[in-house]
C-alpha cells in the first residue's frame, strides 16, 4: 500500500515508516496538517495514519478536511490517549480505526490486514462502477463490438491460441496490421484472463517524446526533469494487479528497452530520479505492425527483450486475407449504424457488394467502418449503392503511396523524405473522418499531427 504518516514527533514518524516499509509498503511522512493536504492534493494514498495530537492541532479537526476532499481515504488515528470516548470521537468523525501509542508490531500489522480487506471492498465497488460506465460507454460508440469469430481457418487458430494462453500469466505479443483491432484484442484477452476485475492500463508507445514516455512508464519524482514539478506514479503502478497494455511496442525507443526487459525479468522498477527499486505485479501485453524479428535483425530492437514479450505471438490476418468475414463484417456494420440513425436500409446492392468484396482494405476494419458508416449516412435509396462507398482507389493510393494521379512522390523514388511524408498525411486526411483518426493512423498524437500540417501549409 501507499502510506502517509502524519505526526509532529520525529521519532514516532521514523519508527513507524521502518516498521511499514520492512511489510513492503511505500511510506512518506509529514508534520504537519498543511503538508499533508498538500501531499493529498499531489497524491493518492491508501491508508493515513493521523495523530491526534498533532503539535496545536487536533487530528479530529484535520479529519474532516482531508475526507471532504477524498471521502473514501482511510485514516487511523494515532493517539497516547486512548478511551472509549476517543474511539467514538474518532469514529463518528469518519476514522478508519486508531491505533494507541506505544503499539507493537502485530497491532501494526492487524491494522494493515484490516485496511487491505477494506480497499478491497472499496475497489469492488469502483471496478463495478467502471463497468457500468465502460458498457454505457460501448453502448454509444461508433462502432460494434469487435466479432471474434471466424469463417477463416488460420484466423480461428490464432484467436484459439490468443484466448486459450489468456488465463495464463505469460506475455503476449500481438501482431497485425495498422486497422485489424489489435487493441481491442488485448482487451479481450484481459476479459478473458484471471485478472479481468484488475486494471487494465494502456501506453501507446509512439505519442509521446522518450523522456515523457519513461515517465508515463515508470513515473517520476519531483525535479528529476525540466516540468517535473511533482512526484508521479506512472502506468506500471496504474496497472499494479493487472495488465499493462503497451500499443506499438516496436516504437519503443532503444533506451527505454533496458528497462522494460528489467520489469519483465525481475518484476521490478525504479521512478525517473529514485534509486529506489519497487516491486510490479502487471501482465504485459503488447501490440505493433512492425516486423520485431527485422528490427532485431537490425539491431533496432533488443534481441533479449523480444523474446520476454514474444512468449504468446499471434498474427492478425488482415481483412484482405479473411473474405469470408469481410462480408459479415460489413453486415454488421450497416445494421448498427442504420440502427444509431435510425434509417431502414435493406442492405448492399450486387453491385455495392462487389466492390466491398474487391476492394483490399489497407486500412482494415477501421477503413471498412468508416466507409459503411459514411454510406449508411448518405445512402440514396433503401439498399447501398457503390456511389454511396468511397472511391477504392483512394485508399489503394494511399496503400501504394503516391497520388491518385499518379504525380506525387513514390517510394523509393528521388524524393526527400519530407516530400513522402507530406504527401503520406495529405493521403491520409483526406480520407479519415477526423483528425484524431488520422493522427492514430499515422501513429502520432493531434498536437503533433496540427504541427506537421502547419508545417508543409496543410488546411
Amino acid at each position: 500500500m501507499d502510506i502517509l504518516i502524519i505526526d509532529d514527533e520525529r521519532s514516532i514518524r521514523l519508527t513507524t515508516s521502518l516498521a511499514l516499509e520492512n511489510e513492503g509498503h511505500y511510506v512518506e511522512s509529514v508534520d504537519c496538517s498543511e503538508a499533508a493536504l498538500r501531499r493529498l492534493r499531489e497524491e493518492k494514498f491508501d491508508l493515513i495514519f493521523l495523530d491526534l495530537r498533532l503539535g496545536d492541532e487536533d487530528g479530529l479537526e484535520v479529519l474532516p478536511r482531508i475526507l471532504e476532499k477524498h471521502p473514501r481515504q482511510l485514516v487511523t488515528i494515532f493517539t497516547a490517549h486512548a478511551s472509549i470516548e476517543t474511539a467514538v470521537k474518532a469514529t463518528q468523525a469518519g476514522a478508519f480505526d486508531y491505533l494507541e501509542k506505544p503499539f507493537t508490531p502485530d497491532q501494526l500489522r492487524a491494522i494493515l490486514v484490516k485496511a487491505k480487506k477494506a480497499l478491497a471492498t472499496q475497489g469492488e465497488v469502483v471496478r463495478l462502477q467502471e463497468t457500468v460506465q465502460e458498457l454505457k460507454s460501448e453502448a454509444s460508440q461508433n462502432t460494434p463490438p469487435l466479432d471474434f469469430a471466424s469463417e477463416d481457418t488460420r484466423t480461428n487458430q490464432e484467436f484459439d491460441t490468443l484466448f486459450r494462453a489468456a488465463a495464463s500469466p505469460a506475455s503476449v505479443l500481438i501482431l497485425g496490421e495498422s486497422g485489424t483491432g489489435k487493441s481491442v484484442i488485448a482487451r479481450e484477452v484481459h476479459h478473458r484472463s484471471h485478472l479481468r476485475e484488475k486494471p487494465f492500463v494502456t501506453v501507446s508507445c509512439p505519442s509521446l517524446s522518450r523522456e515523457l514516455l519513461e515517465s508515463t512508464l515508470f513515473g517520476h519524482i519531483k525535479g528529476s526533469f525540466t516540468g517535473a514539478v511533482k512526484d508521479t506514479w506512472g502506468k506500471v503502478h496504474a496497472a499494479e494487479g493487472g495488465t499493462l497494455f503497451l500499443d506499438e511496442i516496436g516504437e519503443l525507443p532503444m533506451e527505454i528497452q533496458p528497462k522494460l526487459l528489467r520489469l519483465l525479468q525481475e518484476r521490478e522498477y525504479e521512478r525517473l530520479g529514485e534509486n529506489k527499486v519497487r516491486p510490479a505485479n502487471v501482465r504485459v501485453i503488447a501490440a505493433t505492425n512492425r516486423d520485431l524479428a527485422a528490427q532485431v535483425a537490425a539491431g533496432e530492437f533488443r534481441e533479449d527483450l523480444y523474446y520476454r514479450l514474444n512468449v504468446i505471438s499471434v498474427r492478425v490476418p488482415s481483412l484482405r486475407e479473411r473474405p469470408k468475414d469481410l462480408v459479415r463484417f460489413a453486415e454488421s456494420y450497416l445494421i448498427h449504424f442504420s440502427n444509431q440513425i435510425g434509417r431502414k436500409l435493406r442492405g448492399f446492392s450486387p453491385e455495392a457488394m462487389r466492390v466491398i468484396s474487391t476492394h483490399s482494405w489497407p486500412g482494415n476494419l477501421r477503413e471498412l467502418r468508416n466507409a459503411i458508416e459514411r454510406a449508411t449516412i448518405l445512402a440514396r435509396g433503401e439498399w447501398i449503392e457503390p456511389i454511396d462507398l468511397p472511391r477504392p482507389e483512394a485508399s489503394e493510393t494511399i496503400a501504394a503511396g503516391k497520388s491518385s494521379q499518379g504525380t506525387g512522390p513514390n517510394v523509393g523514388g528521388e524524393f526527400s523524405l519530407d516530400q513522402l511524408e507530406e504527401a503520406h498525411m495529405r493521403r491520409i486526411l483526406e480520407w479519415a473522418p477526423t483528425l484524431q483518426e488520422a493522427a492514430s493512423i499515422l501513429g502520432i498524437d493531434k498536437a503533433t499531427l496540427y504541427r506537421k500540417r502547419k508545417r508543409f501549409g496543410i488546411s
